[in-house]
């Protein structure tokens, strides 16, 4: 059976604000070596064949690319340059994706710990209805807001949160990446979704947080 073409494409457009630190947070050295490292890692490992593109804003490449020197990192991968948001970073990746990929995910450049498992179910559930996106349930109560300025409990059965590789088949996320740039759109999936298309949920995993505090690292 011909093995199925997966890119997948790294958002790294970390400035480092919350996290309080004049290197951005992808940069920052977890375990020997820079976080997005790690994060690279995790995809080579799960398959060497897959295409891998890290988006980076245009200040950070050089300094990127001293990293890969300084660290001996030799996985490979293409870098291109970021835009004004994260959709129009995505959209950059998405352009680089190679013409015969089959499936393009998306992936947070500070999450270095989802699992192989986990980037696994995604591309196969991906391939079997076209857009897969990993989570995990809510161990903790959740309360609504209303607009009288009170509160009052919802069931967190209810609820999911929201992980990455966020995975789709190429020709639809192509597709849905042609749309105009709303501000409603906070992740790949709401992007497809605006088109109509549902979401497939996969079983994320807890330890693929996204690093963005000092309390994270």
């Amino acid at each position: 059976m011909a093995m199925v073409k997966r890119t997948i494409v790294i958002v790294a457009g970390g400035k480092g604000l919350r996290m309080g630190t004049d290197v951005p947070k992808q940069f920052l050295v977890v375990n020997g070596k820079p976080i997005l490292m790690h994060t690279i890692e995790r995809f080579y490992e799960f398959d060497p064949s897959m295409q891998i593109i890290v988006v980076l804003p245009a200040e950070q490449i050089d300094y990127w690319f001293d990293l890969c020197g300084k660290y001996n990192f030799e996985v490979s991968h293409e870098i291109v340059e970021g835009g004004s948001e994260r959709f129009f970073s995505v959209r950059n990746g998405i352009e680089q994706a190679d013409a015969d990929a089959e499936l393009i995910g998306i992936h947070d450049g500070v999450r270095p710990y989802v699992s192989t498992e986990v980037i696994g179910r995604c591309f196969d559930e991906a391939a079997a209805s076209g857009a897969a996106i990993p989570v995990v349930g809510v161990v903790e109560t959740v309360r609504e807001l209303t607009p009288d300025g009170g509160s009052h409990t919802v069931p967190r059965s209810n609820y999911r949160l929201v992980q990455t590789p966020q995975v789709f088949s190429a020709p639809l996320l192509r597709k849905a990446y042609a749309q105009d740039f709303r501000p409603d759109f906070t992740d790949d999936a709401s992007v497809v979704e605006a088109m109509g298309h549902s979401i497939s949920l996969v079983e994320g995993n807890r330890e693929n947080i996204k690093i963005t505090t000092k309390a994270d690292l």
